[in-house]
């Protein structure tokens, strides 16, 4: 990290504490602290030109090789696709149950971190899905060998030939990493993807911890609730963990949920949420 100090940028007048560099591409965050988690972002450096990513437009991060790991990786410290596939693991370990034998489909599966973890668990039958092109693009460039298959598809809006191909894998295992909230899956796409798996089908998945409290607007806090109450999620573990900084380096905080799937969630639940 250079000793850089404090400077005014001439294009946009906005106040920078730092250039860090920390990867192939220099960073520098706004000096900004009112700043929502999903309204976040940085200026990066790229060919020479200093460029704005909002980190929730993901189309635009994927297109740049390598910046999605040198933005919440190396510099953010992310470390929710170890954090949620190795709690997984205990609880597979627990109940002697071999990684080998997952058939995972993993949601908002973006550029393969989450599969590359799951294969390391031992896992070797992944699917991905992500609403983005550039995602699977991403995906196939970074990590060609991770997924069996990787759909581009809106679960909320499925075709028949993409109900068929997801029906046909038998997915014992369901994992959704940092993506659940923002918008950027809501409930009614969990719920679809949830019902893909069959029951006592394995659960994985992580959320903000704001989103699980009782005045939670996003519906998740109602959604988990009611499916625990009435027997369709049984959770194994349940573990609070820093999922990464925000960009003044505050801890962000989450939850990693690992259950099993009791049965299918009734579209009348959904309605309640």
């Amino acid at each position: 990290m250079s000793n850089t100090t404090a400077f005014i940028d001439e294009r946009q007048s906005i106040l920078f504490d730092e250039v860090i560099e920390n990867g192939p591409f220099p960073i520098r965050f706004p000096r900004r602290h009112e700043l929502d988690q999903d309204e976040e972002w940085c200026e990066v450096q790229v060919e020479g030109k200093w460029e704005r990513i909002r980190f929730h437009d993901y189309h635009e991060v994927y297109r740049i090789p390598g910046l999605y790991e040198t933005i919440f990786y190396r510099t953010l410290r992310c470390n929710s696709p170890i954090t949620v596939v190795s709690l997984l693991g205990d609880i597979l370990s627990e109940n002697i149950f071999p990684a080998e034998h997952l058939n995972v489909l993993d949601v908002g599966a973006g550029n393969g971190m989450v599969g590359e973890a799951l294969q390391h668990l031992g896992s070797r039958n992944i699917v991905g899905i992500d609403i983005i092109p550039e995602a699977k693009e991403a995906a196939l460039r970074d990590r060609p060998w991770v997924y069996n298959d990787y759909l581009v598809a809106d679960l909320t809006d499925l075709t028949p030939e993409q109900i068929s191909k997801l029906e046909e894998n038998a997915f014992n295992c369901l994992t959704v990493v940092a993506a659940l909230g923002f918008g950027d899956i809501q409930p009614a796409a969990f719920f679809k993807a949830y019902n893909f798996v069959r029951d006592n089908g394995w659960i994985a998945f992580n959320i903000k911890e704001d989103f699980l409290q009782d005045d939670d607007a996003s519906g998740f806090a109602k959604l988990t609730n009611l499916m625990t109450r009435r027997g369709i999620l049984q959770i194994e573990a349940y573990k609070r963990y820093c999922h990464r900084l925000d960009i003044t380096g505050g801890p962000l905080n989450y939850i990693a949920v690992v259950g099993r799937k009791k049965r299918s969630i009734p579209a009348q639940l959904l309605n309640e949420v």
